[in-house]
């Protein structure tokens, strides 16, 4: 056994640069075997080098598993149940990845006898209290080894140094220049942190973005698209039933074309700091507007009201890393409840980065009367001079006041 107690670690493996050195630094530091879990939640072209990575670097055991649609099914859409997004913006594409990756992390650590947990996250943002508060929340008593919290090499720079010392590949290397974006991809979204992107001025150059052509270069003819709701969910696309997974790839691929879903955001991390990243999430930005435009047609008022002041306490809890508590499952519940009634279909228009909807339908769930609400002759449908007291009524308390104070 090794000094540390530690003889087995399962790592969070992406193969990139970062878990990469990882890799060789839990070896020599802890002297114990690694085993690394890579999750294929839609990154592409990550996934397929990570195993010959790890074979190279003497992994044994080396799990590779495509989870894209239980994230998709079990973790996206849940959230876009509550039409969740972080300070008006951030539509969580990170965040909510980090639950599916901690949930089998410790899995793998039961399935293999592993003795700990390691992961890449940096002690300086949100993916570290996501890891570590969803392997808590399900193996209470898990170690957890974070890198990043005890050696010494904290910066992209000294990174790329170790790297090329131990002769562990790296991708993106730029010439002369500083060390490359700091990534993330799912079906969700793709992140770009630090490089250029540290000052918040500067725009980012077109060739950063790798899912969306520029809004200005998008087609002059629109992409309309005609989404289906089932309980809440996007179940098929211009009539085809389509898998959750399969929805996003899709609307992923339309939306990209379209020029839909680059953000550029300065949010506020939980650990304290204002960080300054850039996002593509196209399926993410159609999928928002289009259930939104389906609750409109479906949701009592006072329903959806109430989901929209519940949904920044839902949202934090997702970006903070709550995924796996009580209240996040409390809150969950209601929404789903909710989303009963969530049934019909939305026709979207997409043309050069935007997203317009142009037509909801539900013949079981519509709350929309054109008996009533028409501007022509109702035929007593509705009683105008009803509104008259209605609006005395919730003028009282007003016009007492207005009295007092003369």
């Amino acid at each position: 056994m090794s000094v540390s107690g530690v003889k087995k670690v399962v790592l969070a493996y992406s193969g990139g640069l970062d878990t990469s050195i990882i890799l060789k630094w839990l070896k020599d530091q802890y002297d114990c075997e690694v085993v690394t879990f890579t999750a294929d939640i839609g990154q592409g072209e990550e996934v397929a080098p990570a195993r010959a990575k790890a074979e190279a670097a003497g992994v044994k055991e080396i799990y590779i598993e495509d989870l894209r649609e239980e994230f998709a099914r079990d973790y996206v859409f849940p959230m876009f149940r509550a039409n969740a997004i972080y300070e008006g913006e951030y539509l969580l594409g990170t965040s909510i990845a980090r639950p599916l990756i901690a949930k089998r992390l410790v899995e793998i650590a039961r399935e293999t006898g592993a003795d700990a947990i390691s992961h890449g996250a940096t002690g300086k943002g949100n993916d570290q209290v996501r890891f570590e508060l969803g392997a808590y929340a399900l193996m209470p008593d898990v170690k957890i080894i974070a890198p990043w919290r005890e050696w010494d090499l904290l910066s992209r720079e000294k990174l790329m140094a170790y790297a090329e010392q131990h002769g562990i590949p790296v991708e993106m290397k730029r010439a002369g220049k500083k060390s490359p974006y700091s990534m993330d991809a799912n079906l969700l979204h793709i992140s770009y942190e630090g490089y250029d992107l540290e000052d918040p001025w500067a725009e980012p150059g077109e060739d950063m973005w790798r899912w969306t052509v520029s809004p200005e270069l998008a087609p002059e003819k629109p992409t309309y698209v005609e989404l289906t709701f089932e309980k809440g969910d996007i179940v098929a696309i211009d009539g085809v039933p389509t898998s959750p997974a399969a929805v996003m790839e899709k609307l992923n691929e339309m939306g990209g074309a379209n020029g839909i879903g680059r953000d550029d955001i300065v949010e506020n991390r939980y650990v304290g700091m204002k960080s300054r990243g850039c996002y593509e999430t196209p399926a993410g930005t159609i999928m928002l507007k289009a259930h939104r435009a389906m609750e409109s047609l479906t949701l009592d008022r006072e329903s959806a009201h109430l989901k929209d002041e519940l949904m920044p306490r839902y949202a934090k809890m997702v970006y903070n890393g709550y995924w796996w508590s009580p209240e996040r499952e409390m809150l969950q519940a209601a929404i789903d409840k909710t989303q009963e009634v969530v049934n019909g279909v939305v026709r979207v228009k997409l043309y050069k980065g935007n997203v317009m909807v142009v037509g909801r339908k539900s013949e079981t769930n519509s709350l929309f009367d054109e008996s009533i609400a028409t501007f022509e002759d109702d035929a007593g449908a509705y009683d105008q001079a009803d509104a008259g007291g209605f609006i005395k009524l919730n003028a009282l308390r007003l016009r007492v006041a207005a009295r007092r104070k003369r």
